[in-house]
């Protein structure tokens, strides 16, 4: 999952810091952000559009969709709000 560590004009494609996983866009604005634990994705994550915009906010288990996840458009307004267990969908709103 973190092979290539640099794009073409040097910026940083992801930093891990303390279980912290940041993944960075080409222009250096942040992707996502959130607990990574023994090479997998854990907890709660952000992301963001590469204008720097709130995207979505998820959890995950075990690298896979686990909990509540909110997407909002680029109005800031919720688009969905789904659970998921496990990978699965469980609940839509």
């Amino acid at each position: 999952m973190l092979e290539k560590k640099k794009y073409a004009n040097g910026k940083d494609v992801y930093t891990y810091d303390e279980n912290k996983l940041t993944y960075y866009y080409k222009n250096g604005k942040i992707k996502a952000e959130g607990p990574f634990e023994n090479n997998q994705m854990e907890g709660k994550w952000i992301f963001y559009r590469e204008s720097g915009q709130l995207w979505q906010i998820g959890n995950f288990q075990n690298s896979k969709k686990h909990g509540r996840w909110i997407r909002f458009n680029k109005e800031n307004q919720e688009e969905y709000n789904e659970e998921f267990m496990a990978g699965k969908l469980i609940k839509a709103k």
